[in-house]
């Protein structure tokens, strides 16, 4: 049976309201655990960006002014 059928003759807050009610109250421990692994991976991701620029424009700053100062 298709689920269309299966849901064609109930009500719309059955449709719309109780069974996603269910279905956070059954995967909702195994939705927060991939939101919350998936927000840390991005919390991880912008940390590495961060440093890497940060140490690129460290080591440029070093480097510019190194040179400058054997130029003297």
């Amino acid at each position: 049976m298709a689920m269309k059928g299966l849901l064609a003759g109930l009500p719309w807050w059955v449709k719309w309201v109780a069974i996603p009610l269910i279905a956070v109250l059954v995967f909702g421990g195994m939705i927060a655990t991939v939101v919350s692994v998936l927000i840390g991976v991005l919390f991880k991701v912008l940390l590495f960006v961060a440093l890497v620029g940060g140490l690129i424009y460290v080591v440029r700053k070093f480097l510019s002014s190194s040179s400058s100062r054997s130029d003297w």
